[in-house]
């Protein structure tokens, strides 16, 4: 392995171990006879986002694979496959309270703290139309995606983001709910009470003029959508606004349309779209959360 990837690998561990002891173990503390393994919390959670982020290996079998080939010197207490993946699966609040730690921790100066992008990307464990969902099905449900004419079965990531100028978006807040969710219903659980003095840009689905008036007024929050065809409006008035709604929607949908490169980047860099080997609620979560954890650790470190 070239130094400086042993350089990466030493950096990782030493802050995720500083990480585990300040505040990661807490979401994970075992109150049981092993209580404390030989190889670490610290060490799983490293091994995982060096190989996922360096070697760009998304499958765990290719992640043990690689650590058992070329990391066994560094950790010579690593389990057998079946342990390795046992021992991810019990870690699904680490891995998105690392997430939300590297968000608040590295947020870039050049974030428009005034100005956020939101949408959602959907997280696939079964694309056929007529199949049901046999993994998570207390968490996923079947769902459709406009953007890419496709039915499936998942989960929703939503996202609320700093927009930056040139670049694509630093994201603030994330957040999963079922694939049937609606993204407006989402936004109102997962953060709506949580944000203030913002200007939001959103797709048609966020238009609430009702709910955006009151947060307007309550925590000067502007919700700004392309605009939406409201049902029984005369032609005349239709005909008339045409050229300003289009102007306006064309705005909107410019602004926010790095909210789909962030997308395209962090699918590209993680396959985190793809859950179809998934097989457990738990596995669900720590392949959403590890993989934006590693997404991120690749850029910091």
């Amino acid at each position: 392995m070239p130094d400086y990837k042993k350089v990466k690998l030493v950096a990782i561990y030493m802050y995720i171990s500083e990480l585990y002891e300040s505040e990661l173990k807490y979401t994970c503390q075992r109150f049981s006879n092993n209580s404390s393994p030989e190889f670490t919390d610290a060490e799983l959670m490293t091994v995982y986002l060096f190989v996922l982020s360096e070697q760009e290996y998304f499958k765990l079998k290719q992640i043990h694979r690689f650590a058992e080939e070329y990391l066994l010197s560094w950790f010579p207490q690593l389990p057998s496959y079946q342990g390795f993946v046992n021992r991810l699966n019990r870690m699904p609040e680490a891995f998105k309270a690392l997430s939300m730690m590297l968000f608040n921790c590295f947020t870039p100066k050049d974030c428009d703290r005034g100005i956020s992008l939101t949408d959602s990307l959907p997280i696939v464990t079964c694309k056929s139309k007529n199949r049901k969902a046999r993994v998570a099905r207390e968490i996923v449900d079947k769902g459709y995606c406009s953007t890419k004419n496709m039915y499936y079965y998942g989960l929703k990531l939503h996202l609320l983001a700093f927009r930056r100028p040139k670049r694509i978006p630093f994201p603030e807040f994330i957040g999963l709910t079922a694939a049937s969710e609606n993204d407006l219903t989402a936004f109102k659980e997962l953060y709506g009470d949580q944000i203030y003095n913002r200007l939001i840009f959103g797709d048609k689905i966020f238009n609430d003029k009702p709910y955006f008036d009151i947060k307007a007024e309550k925590q000067n929050i502007e919700m700004l959508t392309p605009v939406k065809l409201q049902k029984g409006e005369a032609d005349c008035i239709r005909q008339r606004e045409k050229a300003y709604r289009d102007l306006f929607g064309k705005a909107v949908s410019t602004i926010r349309q790095p909210v789909e490169s962030f997308f395209n980047w962090i699918n590209e860099k993680t396959k985190i779209q793809e859950a179809h080997k998934v097989r457990s609620t738990n596995g669900l979560a720590v392949h959403v959360f590890g993989k934006i954890a590693a997404a991120y650790i690749f850029l910091i470190f």
